[in-house]
C-alpha cells in the first residue's frame, strides 16, 4: 500500500474510532470526510480487512442496508446493532434518517 492509500485508512480508521455509540455513518460519507467521495468500496475494503477493534457496525450502505460481509453476515451485522439498542428492519436495515452521525467539525479530528 502506497502512502497515499496508507493515509486514506488511517482517517478512515481515525474517523470510524469517532463514531458515537447507537449512530451510524455510510461509507461513502466516511470516504467524503477522510477526502475522497468517490471511495466509498475502498472503505468497504477497509472495514472488511480493518481493525477489527474499531466499531465498523455502525457503518452502512447509503440506503441504511448493513453488509453482507460483517463477521456473521447480515445477522451478526444485525446482532451488533440490536446490542446498541439500533432498530433493524426484517430487510437488515437502519433508519438513516434518525440514525446518521455527521461529525461537528473535522478539524478537530486531526484528519485534515
Amino acid at each position: 500500500m502506497d502512502e497515499v492509500d496508507s493515509n486514506f485508512r488511517m482517517r478512515v480508521e481515525a474517523l470510524v474510532a469517532q463514531i458515537p455509540y447507537g449512530r451510524v455513518v455510510t461509507y461513502g460519507q466516511l470516504a467524503a470526510f477522510c477526502g475522497n467521495a468517490r471511495a466509498a468500496r475502498i472503505v468497504g475494503g477497509i472495514a472488511h480487512f480493518g481493525d477489527p477493534k474499531l466499531p465498523w457496525q455502525r457503518v452502512v450502505n447509503k440506503q441504511g442496508g448493513l453488509a453482507s460481509g460483517y463477521p456473521g453476515g447480515w445477522a451478526g451485522h444485525k446482532a451488533a446493532l440490536e446490542a446498541e439498542g439500533i432498530t433493524v428492519s426484517e430487510e437488515y436495515r437502519v433508519d438513516i434518517g434518525k440514525l446518521i452521525w455527521h461529525p461537528e467539525d473535522l478539524s478537530q479530528t486531526s484528519l485534515l
